[in-house]
């Protein structure tokens, strides 16, 4: 059985301090860099409603020779030329006859359903790891340059490029720390990558249950106080943990208290990873948290590709500090990641950081202030709840560009009030939830979306005033999800044990044999080795009821479970 415990935490402080530096010369093969630009359709900050599905600033770039523009706003040199898109494009340019891979041989056979879609240029900068472009394995050239000057940027002592997504990163962080049979303290609500990390490494999870906020059915982050309580159980049974895993920020945009947790665990020894992947935003400008690298983390894994710009799937592994040792990383990513990167999303990981490294301290300035209004206009709005650091108070800060609203009070939950908003608006949200929606906000959030959120939510109001429902919680919603977890089995045990499937009515006090969770956000209620509770197949019976996607079950109707022979 796990044990629980809740503490305040202190707020950090917000000091931040930035260091630039030039990444070392490089030259595999000699070429002509001519100078860097790029041509395809402008773009306005502001398009129209249906472009605006698929676009966003850092998308979609129009050039001449003599400027780039990214939503009208002039971009010098030096982003326009960060190493490893140039060393791309020059590649691109060469009049080579060419004999390798990938098979649509830089767009001349490239599917036209695609071609007709997204164009050639896609398919043309589509390149294997040819000698100018460098070994992401083995970075010597312009990836190793790339990877030095977001190091640079991001304060930490090391960094690589990840291709599989935050996921490769949390995975390796933990295999690099924890051993077949350690202890890695983690919290309960820890993203499905930390699981399957358990799963390759062996490592024995200690869970912390997160605070928990029972009106919004939202899980927050860990404070130090829980951190510290954990160790010292572990150490009364006369081990060491090997490592401590913190989510900050969460989904939500809850940051724990990282300076204190990271002082607290240096002071033993032991290493801090922070899955940071809502966070690569964080420390760029004053009234943000800092960033986890800013409060002493020893690995943090990005997720560029969320907030920042970078493409989909693109992340960064950060590090800093003596305890992990970096080569253990690099194997550790050499055996997750793909020998065959795409240079696309290793070229967007280093476009983002050049787009960030023009103005660090500003560039989020006018999306902080339109987060700032739009919160204003909704608290305003009948009805509606906003989420704000009083409904966390253990925690220091809540990431000022994340927006969860709460629609309690009209009887409705989120899956009911996101159905209306993106059917009646067209309002596509990032994460739904029993009983509130999660709106992202970022470097291409404009005006006119905002004032059609706003509005939107305004006719939500008055429709629902017209048909009174009854308020409508989860059940069982006066004790956290996770409290009673029982674990029969390690992770590791549990995923190459005998299996069966049972029904779902006789599956209670049965040992889960398979990964369960909602999706987004993909936090597991049900992981394998945990015996099974009437809670956690309440909660899931209920979150697919109202329209959630249940990841990782064979039998997504919920109608059985697979469970481990005991």
């Amino acid at each position: 059985m796990v044990s629980v415990s809740m503490f305040s935490a202190s707020p950090s402080s917000f000091n931040l301090s930035f260091h630039f530096g030039l990444g070392n010369d490089w030259n595999f093969r000699t070429f002509a860099r001519p100078s860097a630009c790029l041509s395809q359709e402008s773009r306005n900050l502001e398009p129209s409603k249906k472009q605006d599905k698929t676009s966003g600033i850092g998308k979609t770039r129009s050039a001449t020779k003599d400027q780039i523009v990214i939503s009208n706003v002039r971009i010098s040199q030096r982003e326009s030329s960060p190493p490893l898109v140039t060393a791309l494009k020059a590649s691109a340019e060469q009049n080579a006859a060419t004999f390798h891979f990938p098979g649509h041989n830089r767009g001349r056979a490239a599917p036209s359903s695609l071609t007709q879609l997204i164009g050639l240029k896609p398919f043309l900068h589509d390149l294997p790891e040819l000698p100018e472009l460098d070994n992401l394995f083995s970075p010597r050239g312009p990836i190793l340059d790339a990877q030095q000057q977001a190091a640079s940027l991001f304060g930490s002592l090391e960094t690589w490029f990840l291709v599989g997504g935050t996921t490769c990163g949390i995975q390796a962080a933990i295999m690099a720390t924890c051993s077949p049979g350690e202890i890695l303290i983690l919290p309960r609500n820890s993203h499905i990558s930390a699981i399957s990390a358990m799963v390759l490494s062996g490592a024995v999870p200690k869970y912390i249950i997160p605070d928990y906020n029972f009106d919004w059915d939202i899980a927050g982050g860990v404070t130090p106080s829980q951190v510290e309580t954990a160790i010292k159980e572990v150490e009364k049974e006369g081990q060491k943990p090997a490592a401590v895993l913190v989510t900050s920020p969460t989904y939500h945009g809850i940051c724990s208290n990282l300076s204190e947790i990271t002082q607290l665990c240096h002071s033993r020894g032991i290493p801090v990873i922070v899955d940071e992947a809502h966070g690569a935003h964080l420390g760029f400008h004053p009234q943000m948290p800092n960033s986890a690298m800013h409060q002493g983390a020893d690995l943090a894994v990005q997720s560029t590709h969320k907030v920042l710009c970078s493409l989909t799937q693109s992340s960064m592994l950060h590090m800093s500090g003596s305890l992990v040792d970096r080569e253990k990383i690099s194997r550790c990513l050499q055996t997750l990641q793909s020998t065959s990167p795409s240079y696309l999303l290793l070229a967007s990981l280093d476009a983002a950081r050049a787009q960030i490294s023009e103005n660090p301290e500003t560039m989020f300035g006018k999306a902080l202030q339109l987060a700032i209004e739009t919160k204003s206009m909704i608290r305003k709005i009948s009805g509606i709840s906003v989420l704000d650091a009083q409904s966390f108070p253990n925690f220091p800060a809540i990431d000022p560009l994340r927006l969860t609203i709460g629609f309690q009070q009209l009887g409705l939950s989120g899956y009911e009030a996101d159905e209306i908003l993106y059917e009646d608006h067209e309002i596509i949200c990032e994460l739904v939830e029993t009983q509130s929606i999660t709106f992202a906000m970022n470097l291409g959030t404009c005006r006119e979306h905002v004032q059609r959120l706003v509005s939107g939510i305004k006719h939500l109001v008055a429709a629902s005033a017209s048909t009174p429902a009854a308020k409508r919680k989860v059940e069982g919603g006066n004790s956290a999800l996770f409290a009673d977890i029982e674990t029969s089995l390690i992770p590791r045990d549990a995923f190459f044990s005998g299996k069966r499937r049972v029904s779902i009515e006789n599956s209670l006090g049965e040992v889960c044999g398979e990964l369960i969770c909602p999706y987004p956000p993909g936090i597991p209620v049900m992981v394998p080795g945990e015996t099974i509770t009437k809670k956690a197949l309440d909660y899931l019976l209920d979150v697919r009821s109202k329209g959630a996607v249940i990841s990782g079950a064979s039998d997504p109707q919920l109608s059985s479970i697979v469970v481990c022979n005991m």
